[in-house]
């Protein structure tokens, strides 16, 4: 479902509002905004405001009453005390659904929704992972609440620092503004109350708010994100000249970066959405989505497809939600979908996990249709006979590109690199005569047979030359060999299929 982006939260709420939507679900995490969010927008409408809790009953937001109605501990209680109301009312119902196993609350729930849509009221259900049972479903609107913008950040800053002040005399800032800036959009992606923490938390290491703490908040950012379980903060690396081979598919990535420029924006391009790379294992694969992100300057997220899967089935979407929803939020980013076969494959899904793996890739293919967000997917697969259709159709992906093993001066591109890596000058080596050895070898075994020279030159006592790369040659059986027929395969799948990477 597509939404406007060009409103704000208060703004989409209050037009949800208006239209008649009388059973809303906002999912998040984060109460207190979402609470904030429902007063403004019914205060704009001049309608009453209540919020219930089982621990607080039902209580009016507005204080004209001020203390708990009667008796409304209880959801049945509580929802049927909202249908006897006559005035126009908003009702903000928080962690309902974990009663919605009853058949008393699901049949308040929905008359509270008939009535509130017939009434001109609505029925808000707050939570963190929302799953309404088939009676409410069709009665609900979601509204996803977005996270936090560097706007609302660079006002929480300055309310954190003033409250630190207030409690600490000592305490002292030296921030430019083009630092101060960089620190606000270093908090994009997290909640309020995360980014409020580690705001107080870079202050209070050394009563100091400056540019070193723009590092800080990165590094705390970065292990939040990690304890989520779903995406995964990494760090970069140089550029696509450390992938050896590959032209084609570097020639593609720097005419897309030049594109996204506000020049290229000017002549009519749109941005581009992203590419599949598709192949044999080792061959470069997962290091180009770390290269891709560091020419173009972007945070790298990962999204870990293991970790959707919960054993409460709910959840496995909800995760998968969250995490789209945060990958838009911290745009423009690269978003790293590693090993994509494993949550949409097309065989060992379906009805076998109860339609879990098919919902979620509905899910993802929605969000890869609509979203606004400059998010640059670089999703990767090894089993490509695994791939639903659907995500190979153009339109998905800007390119599909086949990564095979690496042709003979691709090869010894890899040998420079790694050879340079570790302190070698290439030109010492008999690079010609390494690459004619290592037909068939896939960049990741290029590199692990010069750690292995490495070993037999220390244990030698010896400098590191051709002949021990050689030798570490001969103690190697590539994957052209242990897989043959299944790298023979994966070619002819993708022959009429993909744009091979390397070139001619």
């Amino acid at each position: 479902m597509a939404y406007d982006l060009d409103r704000s939260d208060a703004e989409r709420f209050s037009l949800l509002m208006r239209s008649g939507h009388g059973l809303i679900v906002m999912e998040t995490h984060e109460e207190r905004r979402g609470v904030r969010l429902v007063m403004e927008a019914a205060a704009s409408i001049e309608q009453r405001c209540w919020a219930w809790s089982l621990v607080r009953g039902l209580v009016p937001l507005d204080r004209r009453e001020g203390q708990m109605a009667s008796g409304t501990n209880d959801p049945t209680a509580a929802l049927l005390h909202l249908i006897s109301l006559t005035d126009r009312w908003v009702a903000i119902m928080a962690d309902l659904q974990r009663h919605l196993d009853d058949p008393k609350v699901i049949r308040a729930a929905r008359e509270a929704a008939e009535q509130a849509h017939r009434n001109g009221s609505t029925l808000v259900l707050l939570g963190p992972a929302m799953e309404l049972p088939a009676e409410l479903q069709r009665l609900a609107f979601p509204f996803p609440l977005t996270l936090p913008d560097t706007a609302f950040f660079e006002k929480l800053v300055k309310r954190v620092y003033r409250e630190v002040l207030a409690d600490n005399q000592q305490i002292e800032h030296e921030l430019k503004r083009e630092d101060f800036t960089r620190l606000t959009e270093s908090l994009i992606g997290l909640t309020e109350i995360e980014a409020e923490r580690i705001i107080r938390q870079v202050i209070l290491e050394d009563g100091r708010l400056d540019a070193r703490d723009v590092d800080r908040v990165r590094n705390a950012k970065r292990a939040t994100i990690a304890s989520h379980g779903q995406l995964e903060v990494l760090p970069v690396a140089d550029n696509l000249d450390s992938l050896g081979g590959h032209d084609r598919l570097k020639d593609w990535l720097r005419k897309r970066r030049a594109a996204m420029s506000s020049k290229g924006r000017e002549f009519g391009i749109e941005p581009p959405r992203g590419v599949l790379l598709l192949g044999v294992p080792g061959c470069g694969k997962s290091f180009c989505a770390r290269l891709v992100a560091g020419e173009w300057r972007r945070p790298l997220l990962r999204l870990d497809v293991g970790g959707l899967y919960n054993r409460f089935i709910g959840n496995t979407e909800h995760n998968l939600r969250e995490a789209l929803r945060q990958a838009d939020s911290m745009a423009p980013c690269v978003l790293w979908i590693d090993e994509i076969e494993k949550a949409f494959a097309s065989e060992g899904g379906g009805d076998a996990d109860g339609g879990v793996s098919q919902r979620l890739f509905g899910t993802m293919l929605t969000w890869m249709n609509d979203r606004r967000s400059d998010v640059f997917i670089i999703a990767t697969a090894n089993q490509v006979h695994r791939l639903p259709t659907e995500l190979l159709r153009k339109g998905r992906f800007d390119e599909i590109f086949f990564i095979d093993l690496p042709p003979p001066e691709a090869r010894q591109r890899i040998f420079e690199i790694h050879l340079s890596k570790r302190g070698r000058m290439p030109q010492a080596f008999d690079i010609e005569t390494l690459a004619a050895l290592t037909e068939g070898f896939s960049g990741a075994e290029i590199e692990q047979l010069i750690v292995d020279a490495l070993h037999g030159a220390f244990s030698a006592n010896e400098q590191l030359a051709t002949h021990h790369v050689v030798e570490a040659v001969g103690r190697t059986k590539p994957m052209a060999v242990t897989m043959a027929e299944r790298i023979a395969s994966m070619r002819q799948w993708a022959e009429s299929r993909c744009t091979m990477s390397h070139g001619d």
